[in-house]
């Protein structure tokens, strides 16, 4: 468990709509560390504010959206991309002025488009993205370590107040983030090529292991190598937000194909006709990009990407 730090809040009053892995995680970070004086969870589903209430990781569970965004300092959309438009009408109209909405989307051009139009003019809206996560998801996947030493990338839209994003950044750093600034069509292009397009052939790699006529899917799973394993665990992320994230980041995830596309055709040239010598060099390549990720402490070198083990550790990511 992360200690708790005892500085003042960043914010009064904090709410989380939607508890799922990062807004649950989200609550307990705030709690542990004191990044907020109250904690307001809101949710949709009748079934995930019981649990919520149960697991205790709030100071109030709100019946609804609406009253979970009452008085709020700072309002963090946890929901799907594609729900965020809705929530974001639906609650607009009962900001108070000089609060501030932010969310966790992975897409953050189309957000800003369907997010900001319901704002009125006297709330500020920071977008932010922290690039963590694991494959599970519901209020009982959270945990307060998730962001430790993961980035958050905000995406404040031109003309946000300084002091907002401050705000904004000072929150993301005292959940353990380290925190870049960058404009919303800049991380759709980062992230597709990071995140996106190797989760898209993830589900790909596995819906075709799946299909295969002449390998059982009893022996895909038994004799599953290591390489296989991760591409299961990408491919077992939640199908809502995923559908969301590949429709609403269109361009640049189309934009990113092409080109890993234009380079597979080289690979499969590199097969045919015996290159040795480049396929050599781009696992070298490649194998240097992973050695720098492990350095810059964004992964560990340790077996299955460091995640949970047989003794119940909790994920690095």
């Amino acid at each position: 468990m992360a200690e708790a730090i005892a500085n003042p809040p960043v914010v009064e009053r904090l709410a989380i709509i939607g508890l799922g892995l990062i807004g649950s995680s989200i609550a307990r970070v705030a709690r542990e560390r004191g990044l907020a004086r109250t904690v307001v969870a809101g949710d949709g589903s009748d079934a995930v504010r019981q649990r919520v209430s149960e697991l205790g990781f709030a100071d109030v569970v709100a019946p609804d959206l609406v009253s979970a965004v009452k008085d709020a300092d700072l309002v963090i959309l946890c929901v799907p991309v594609g729900a965020m438009g809705a929530v974001a009408a639906e609650i607009g109209p009962h900001l108070k002025p000089g609060s501030i909405v932010s969310d966790v989307g992975s897409v953050k051009g189309s957000v800003v488009a369907a997010v900001q139009p319901h704002l009125a003019a006297g709330v500020h809206f920071v977008p932010a993205h922290p690039v963590a996560g694991t494959e599970h998801s519901g209020p009982d996947a959270g945990f307060s370590e998730l962001f430790i030493n993961r980035w958050c990338i905000l995406t404040p839209p031109e003309g946000q107040a300084l002091e907002a994003v401050a705000t904004v950044q000072a929150f993301w750093a005292g959940a353990g983030s380290n925190v870049e600034i960058m404009t919303p069509q800049h991380h759709d292009l980062v992230l597709a090529i990071t995140s996106h397009v190797p989760h898209l052939i993830a589900y790909n790699i596995v819906g075709t292991a799946a299909d295969l006529e002449e390998v059982t899917q009893s022996e895909v799973i038994k004799f599953s190598a290591g390489g296989f394993r991760d591409f299961t665990r990408i491919a077992a992320s939640d199908p809502t937000m995923w559908r969301d994230i590949f429709l609403h980041n269109k361009e640049a995830v189309l934009e990113m194909l092409g080109r890993f596309n234009e380079d597979l055709a080289a690979l499969q040239r590199m097969i045919r006709w015996g290159d040795g010598d480049g396929l050599f060099e781009l696992f070298t390549r490649t194998r240097a990009i992973r050695r720098g990720i492990i350095q810059v402490g964004q992964e560990t070198a340790s077996p299955d990407f460091g995640r949970r083990g047989p003794a119940g550790d909790k994920p690095a990511q």
